[in-house]
């Protein structure tokens, strides 16, 4: 065989791009160096060979009995990690079951060769001859040492364009192999005590902190609420707004119920003016009745008093608004119970952790932990665990519980109503059972919904 033959075969390869074009091309220099009617590269997918390419054509169907024929062949070659001939050319033991029904396509001889890298076959060349051009010894060896300087440059390109998770994985999966096969007692000590290393490590035990998000709120909130329907007139704070005890804070009309109590006084008058008057006629029944009527009027004077005191919202402490922006609403009607405006005391706050349901098994009171807010990056804010609610709540996909905890620092910028992160401190637990904690509870769900 000429040397230049097999460089051009080799730079046919190379020159291609992708790796579905250079096997193309391989085939089809290997099948006129070889005389070969027929030449096929596939490659070892998940354990099951797949043609690649054929030096006949560019399309042909994966389904085909025939291709399927060719694989077959293949992963007689790949599972035997050799070269398989039929018919057989010397007396060795093989296994060529796959390649005497592929033979069963032509007159000729079928070989195939294995394609290996670093002592690893990821694929398998097959040739098939006529009855004219018989396979012989010589002719193997130089296909096989032609598939061997062609094959790692077709992996090479192959694995170029792979996902990068699937070439770390395969790393991963050599490494052991090529680390018992390397020789060097020194790289095989430092990688086993680097395990017995982290193995010991994985036993080390260290602070179990359980993360979850967090939410300042008021120690306590006041709620201040519509003492009837009507109409909102006038708003003196938004949220934000520092308060004192007493102040006003917002006012509703009073149009309609000082004219209903116009209409009960008017009411009342008539009736404290006809209970004499049937007095003096000795009408003892009608005096009865307009004192029971006059009794009706001072009592609904008396309601519309207190509705218009209570129609002036008055902040009951000292304290922050946190909700209710009411000079958006001048004007709008409201109703009878209706939250206008909430207001917690500053400087007294409350924290509120959603702990993970997968996680609050490990939470009790008493226990201490830090929380980060989202506007006090720099800041680590201790906190001791006052209170764990015995009821789930579901928000956004997830379910949660809610533990409440009491802040032992302040600063002079928390509000109501930051928002961050806080870490429980939960005891200790080994490292190795921290980093794979996730996976265990996974795996224990699942064997228990398949029932084992």
């Amino acid at each position: 065989m000429e040397s230049d033959k097999v460089l051009r075969l080799i730079a046919g390869v190379l020159s291609r791009a992708r790796p579905e074009s250079a096997a193309t091309a391989f085939a089809g220099e290997i099948a006129a160096l070889m005389g070969a009617d027929e030449a096929s590269v596939g490659f070892d997918d998940k354990g099951r060979a797949v043609v690649a390419a054929m030096s006949r054509t560019e399309d042909f169907q994966p389904e085909s009995e025939f291709v399927q024929a060719l694989a077959a062949a293949m992963d007689e070659a790949i599972v035997q990690q050799r070269s398989v001939v039929y018919p057989p050319v010397a007396e060795d033991v093989q296994v060529t079951r796959a390649h005497a029904a592929l033979a069963r396509y032509g007159d000729g001889s079928v070989l195939s060769v294995p394609m290996a890298s670093d002592g690893e076959v990821f694929g398998a060349v097959t040739l098939m001859t006529n009855a004219s051009h018989k396979l012989n010894k010589e002719s193997i060896e130089i296909c096989e040492h032609v598939v061997s300087l062609a094959g790692p440059i077709l992996l090479l390109k192959r694995e170029a364009l792979r996902p990068w998770y699937r070439r770390l994985g395969r790393s991963l999966r050599r490494a052991p192999g090529c680390l018992l096969n390397s020789g060097n007692w020194l790289v095989q000590g430092a990688a086993a005590a680097s395990v017995a290393a982290l193995a010991a490590v994985a036993f080390l035990p260290t602070t179990y902190n359980v993360s979850a998000s967090a939410r300042l709120e008021g120690a306590i909130q006041a709620s201040l609420v519509a003492p009837a329907d009507g109409f909102l007139r006038n708003a003196y704070v938004q949220p934000g707004d520092a308060v004192t005890a007493n102040q006003l804070l917002a006012e509703l009309s009073e149009d309609e119920m000082l004219l209903e109590r116009r209409k009960w006084e008017s009411a009342l008058a008539q009736h404290e003016t006809a209970a004499p008057a049937a007095l003096a006629m000795s009408d003892r029944g009608q005096f009865i009745i307009s004192e029971a009527k006059a009794d009706e009027a001072r009592a609904q004077i008396a309601l519309i008093d207190t509705w218009l005191q209570r129609g002036r919202i008055v902040a009951p402490f000292d304290g922050l608004v946190i909700e209710g922006d009411l000079m958006q609403s001048l004007g709008a009607p409201v109703k009878r119970g209706e939250v206008l405006l909430t207001i917690a005391p500053k400087g007294e706050y409350r924290l509120v952790v959603e702990v993970d349901d997968r996680d609050i098994a490990a939470i009790e009171s008493g226990q201490h932990g830090e929380v980060v807010l989202g506007a006090l990056t720099e800041h680590k804010l201790p906190f001791v665990v006052e209170r764990v609610t015995p009821v789930a709540s579901a928000r956004d996909g997830r379910n949660f519980f809610e533990v409440f905890a009491k802040l032992d620092a302040t600063h002079d910028l928390l509000q109501p109503g930051l928002r961050g992160v806080a870490r429980i401190h939960s005891g200790e637990r080994p490292i190795g059972w921290i980093a794979s904690r996730r996976l265990l509870e996974w795996w224990r769900l699942t064997v228990w919904a398949w029932g084992l």
